[in-house]
């Protein structure tokens, strides 16, 4: 496989984003000693906030799982910009966390987040393998549906 994280996704029928800029008061991604981490990314399309809406009402869940895939992706494409595209500077990704807004009732957050971990393994093989954590909330950002972070480790 290539070494180069937006071939690696263009292989997969997709396209990078360029690296979103913030959107408040914080930074996009920051490196310290060997681990990368990213903030939160929302499932944007051409730059807009996409899946907007709340699971288990608005969304079904296959459009949950679709906007935890964007979300990731957005992920991605910060992990290409802090490492200039390099895939051999990545030894792993650490943890990923996954924040769904559903109704109360809403239960199916593991198989939602599953769209962000399917697409990091996908891209990233075993370097994309990760623990998880998937969380439902009653709102987020731009009044999406999904939201994305991670932590990445980084060769030495």
């Amino acid at each position: 496989m290539s070494d180069s994280i937006r071939q690696r996704v263009h292989a997969l029928g997709l396209t990078l984003p360029t690296a979103s800029q913030p959107a408040a008061n914080y930074i996009s991604h920051v490196i310290s000693g060997n681990q990368l981490f990213v903030s939160g990314q929302i499932p944007l399309i051409d730059g807009k906030p996409a899946y907007v809406g709340r699971l288990g009402e608005s969304l079904s869940d296959e459009d949950g799982t679709q906007a935890a895939q964007l979300a990731a992706l957005g992920l991605l494409g910060q992990l290409s910009d802090a490492l200039d595209d390099d895939l051999s500077r990545l030894a792993r990704t650490l943890r990923v966390g996954v924040f769904i807004a559903g109704s109360g009732h809403f239960n199916q957050q593991s198989a939602v987040a599953n769209g962000a971990s399917n697409l990091l393994v996908n891209a990233l093989g075993d370097k994309g393998r990760h623990v998880r954590t998937a969380v439902g909330v009653s709102s987020l950002p731009a009044g999406v549906a999904v939201e994305v972070d991670a932590i990445f480790e980084l060769q030495p």
